[in-house]
C-alpha cells in the first residue's frame, strides 16, 4: 500500500534516529556476548521504532498494568532488538544490555522470558508467540473488555508453521480486532532463503483466506510503518501487517546475504557498522500512556461446592472433572477451552453453564494450549481438555509453557488401553511421562469421582502446568465426600502390618490391584494397595512405608507404557534406597488392538490375573 506521509520531518528524523540506535545496540550487545542474532533485529528495526514511540501504550513503569498494550516477540530470537527497545524505554541500562546479554545469570536470555516483568511469554520456539497472543487478545475483547492492543512481531519463517495459521483462524473467527502481527518479511531463514521469499501477493492472499486484513508495507518506510500501525489499531478485525524488509538493513557487508542468520558480528565490522550508522546514542522513549483501567474483579467468597457422589456408585471421572469445572466457575477468573471434544472430555458442562468464558478451539490443540497460556498472562485460571493422545500434537506449547512459568490446567479424557474398541490411535499411553518431563509441572490421575472432583479443584491455584489424566470408563466410588487429596499424596486403600506385598496403582489400575487384592486374601497372601494418584509429585514417604512394611516387594500397575510413567515415578523415588526392593512393572508394551476394556487390559497384562501372577511370583522369589 502507499504511504500517506503525513508525519512532519522532524519525526520522521527522530524515528530514523531511534531505529539507527536499535541497529547499533543490537549490534553491539550480540558481538559482545559472541553469539545471537542481530541481523534478524536490524531488519525489525524500522518497525519497533514506529511502534514503541508512536503506537504501543505502555507504562514501563508498571508493566503488569490491566490497561497495557502487549508486545510479543514471535520471532525470539531477535532478542538484541527487544532488549534495545527496553534499554530506549530506559528500564535497563546501556552497560546492562551490553554487558550482560547472553552472559551466566543475566535475565537478558538468548531468547526472551518473563523472568523480564516486560516479557509475557518465552519465546524463540518458532510459531508460538502470535498464538499466545491470541489468548491475550480473547481476554481483552470478550472477558476484560478493555481497550488494549496486542502487538506481535513474526518472523517469516515461522510463518510456513501451521500454528501460526491456527492463530489467524482463531484470531478471525473470535473477531480479535485488538490484535496486530507484524510479519517482518526479511526473506531469509536460517539456511538460506524462506519458502516465499519476497512474494508479498501470497502472503497477502493466505492472509485474508484466514479472514484477517493484510497491510502490505516497505518495513523501512517509516511513514508507511505508521500508517498501517495506525490501520491497525483501528480495525474491525485481527490485522497482519506484511513487511517487506532487508535481513541486516543499515550494515552494506551483510544486507540481504546469506549465511549471516545467528552470527554476531566480528568486532572490527561490528566496529565500522555502528559508526556507518552514527555511533552510540542513548535515546529514551517517552511511549503514549494507556488510559486508567479499573482493577480486576477479586475472587471473594466460600469456595466452590463440589459435586458429591455415593460411595459404591459408578462414576467415570470424565464426568467428575466436568462437575468440578463447572462447580469451579462461580469464580470469575475461571475459563475453560476445549479441542472440539468438550461433549467427551465433559468440559461442555462448563460451556453450557458459562459460555462467556468457554472458548472452543475446535482441532487445533497447539492454539487451545498457546490460548491457555495467554489467558493466564491477564490473570485468569484456565483449564484446557482434550484427548490425552491430542495433546501429544501440542507438546512443545506444553513446554514452552513450562518455560514460561505458565500457571494452567491440562486435563487429558480417554486416555490407555481402557478406552476400548477405538482402538490404538486414540489410546494416550505416553502423556504421563510426556508431562513428568515439562519443566515444573505437577501429574494427577485419579481413580473416582471424589478424589477427581478434589484434584480439580486443587489444580485452580496451583502454579505452573497442572495435568489431569481422567478415565472414560465408569468405575466405583471408593472414597468418602470431603476426604482430602493433596498433591503429592497418595491413599492407603488396603494395608496392615503384616503385609506381604504391595500393590500401586493410579486411576483404573486401583481398581484392578484391589480386585486382585481380593483373590490374593482368598489365598492367604495379605496385599497392599496404594493409590498414587499423585504421580508427579510422587508421595516418597508412602512408598518407603510399602518398601518396609512388604520386605521390598513392589507391584507397580500402570495403563501406559513401561518408559516415563508410573512405574518410573516409584523406581526414582526409590532410587537412592539403601534396603533391598523388588519392582515388578506391569505395563502396556505391546501395541494394542480394539476391544473390551477388560479384554485389552488383559492383553497387556496389567489386568487382574496378570497383578495376582506378579505378586505371586514376588513371594516366591523372595523365599
Amino acid at each position: 500500500m502507499e504511504a500517506e506521509r503525513t508525519l512532519p520531518a522532524e519525526e520522521l528524523t527522530r524515528l530514523g534516529e531511534l531505529a539507527a540506535q536499535l541497529r547499533v545496540d543490537s549490534i553491539r550487545c550480540s558481538t559482545r556476548a559472541g553469539s545471537g542474532h542481530p541481523t534478524s533485529s536490524l531488519s525489525a528495526a524500522d518497525l519497533l521504532a514506529v511502534l514503541i514511540s508512536r503506537h504501543l501504550r505502555y507504562d514501563w513503569a508498571d508493566p503488569h498494568g490491566r490497561a497495557n498494550d502487549h508486545l510479543i516477540f514471535s520471532k525470539g530470537h531477535a532478542s538484541p532488538l527487544l532488549y534495545a527497545v527496553f534499554k530506549a524505554a530506559g528500564v535497563i541500562s546501556d552497560e546492562e544490555l551490553v554487558e550482560t546479554y547472553r552472559q551466566f545469570g543475566s535475565p537478558l536470555q538468548g531468547h526472551p522470558t518473563p523472568v523480564l516483568p516486560w516479557v509475557d511469554v518465552a519465546t524463540g520456539s518458532l510459531g508460538q508467540g502470535l498464538p499466545a497472543g491470541v489468548g491475550i487478545a480473547l481476554a481483552g475483547r470478550h472477558l476484560d473488555h478493555l481497550p488494549f492492543h496486542v502487538w506481535a512481531l513474526c518472523g517469516d519463517s515461522e510463518m510456513a508453521e501451521g500454528s501460526i495459521w491456527e492463530a489467524l483462524d482463531k484470531a478471525s473467527h473470535y473477531g480479535l480486532h485488538n490484535l496486530t502481527a507484524i510479519v517482518d518479511v526479511n526473506r531469509f531463514g536460517q539456511r538460506g532463503p524462506t519458502e516465499l521469499e519476497w512474494d508479498m501477493d501470497t502472503y497477502r492472499r493466505r492472509v485474508e483466506a484466514f479472514g484477517c486484513q493484510a497491510l502490505v508495507i516497505d518495513g523501512h518506510d517509516l511513514a508507511a510503518i505508521d500508517e498501517a500501525l495506525g490501520r491497525a489499531r483501528q480495525a474491525t478485525g485481527p490485522t497482519v501487517v506484511l513487511a517487506r524488509t532487508v535481513k541486516g538493513k543499515g550494515v552494506p557487508e551483510v544486507e540481504n546475504k546469506p549465511g549471516w542468520h545467528g552470527k554476531p558480528l566480528e568486532p572490527e565490522l561490528a566496529e565500522r557498522a555502528v559508526q556507518a550508522l552514527g555511533g552510540v546514542r542513548q535515546i529514551r522513549v517517552t511511549a503514549p500512556r494507556p488510559e486508567p483501567a479499573p482493577p480486576a474483579p477479586t475472587v471473594t467468597g466460600q469456595p466452590p461446592e463440589l459435586p458429591r457422589y455415593d460411595k459404591g456408585t459408578k462414576v467415570a471421572t470424565r464426568n467428575a472433572y466436568g462437575d468440578a469445572l463447572r462447580a469451579l466457575g462461580s469464580r470469575p477468573d475461571v475459563v475453560a477451552l476445549d479441542g472440539e471434544v468438550s461433549d467427551s472430555t465433559r468440559a461442555d458442562k462448563f460451556g453450557e453453564a458459562y459460555p462467556d468464558r468457554f472458548f472452543e478451539m475446535f482441532i487445533s490443540e497447539q492454539q487451545m494450549v498457546a490460548a491457555a497460556v495467554g489467558l493466564q498472562v491477564r490473570g485468569y485460571r484456565p483449564f484446557a481438555s482434550t484427548f490425552a493422545a491430542f495433546l501429544s500434537r501440542a507438546y512443545d506449547f506444553i513446554r514452552m509453557a513450562g518455560v514460561s512459568r505458565a500457571d494452567i490446567a491440562l486435563s487429558g479424557s480417554h486416555a490407555g488401553v481402557e478406552i476400548g474398541a477405538d482402538g490404538p490411535s486414540q489410546m494416550g499411553l505416553e502423556d504421563l511421562a510426556a508431562m513428568r518431563a515439562v519443566q515444573g509441572s505437577t501429574v494427577l490421575y485419579p481413580s473416582d469421582a471424589v478424589s477427581c472432583a478434589a484434584l480439580v479443584a486443587g489444580m485452580v491455584d496451583r502454579k505452573g502446568v497442572n495435568y489431569l489424566r481422567t478415565t472414560r470408563g465408569k468405575y466405583p466410588v471408593l472414597y468418602d465426600n470431603g476426604d482430602a487429596f493433596p498433591v503429592g499424596g497418595s491413599k492407603l486403600l488396603r494395608g496392615g502390618d503384616d503385609d506381604q506385598v504391595a500393590l500401586i496403582g493410579a486411576g483404573v489400575t486401583v481398581h484392578n490391584c484391589l480386585a486382585a487384592a481380593d483373590q490374593l486374601a482368598g489365598e492367604g497372601i495379605n496385599a497392599r494397595v496404594i493409590d498414587l494418584y499423585s504421580v508427579k509429585p510422587v508421595d516418597r514417604q508412602r512408598l518407603l512405608d510399602a518398601v518396609r512394611g512388604t520386605g521390598g516387594r513392589l507391584v507397580v500397575v500402570e495403563d501406559h507404557h513401561p518408559e516415563g510413567g508410573l512405574g518410573s515415578a516409584v523406581l526414582e523415588s526409590l532410587a537412592d534406597l539403601a534396603e533391598p526392593v523388588r519392582v515388578a512393572h506391569l505395563a502396556v508394551r505391546d501395541l494394542p488392538t480394539s476391544g473390551t476394556s477388560t479384554e485389552l487390559m488383559d492383553q497387556a497384562g496389567i489386568g487382574v490375573s496378570a497383578i495376582v501372577a506378579a505378586a505371586r511370583a514376588a513371594l516366591a522369589s523372595s523365599r
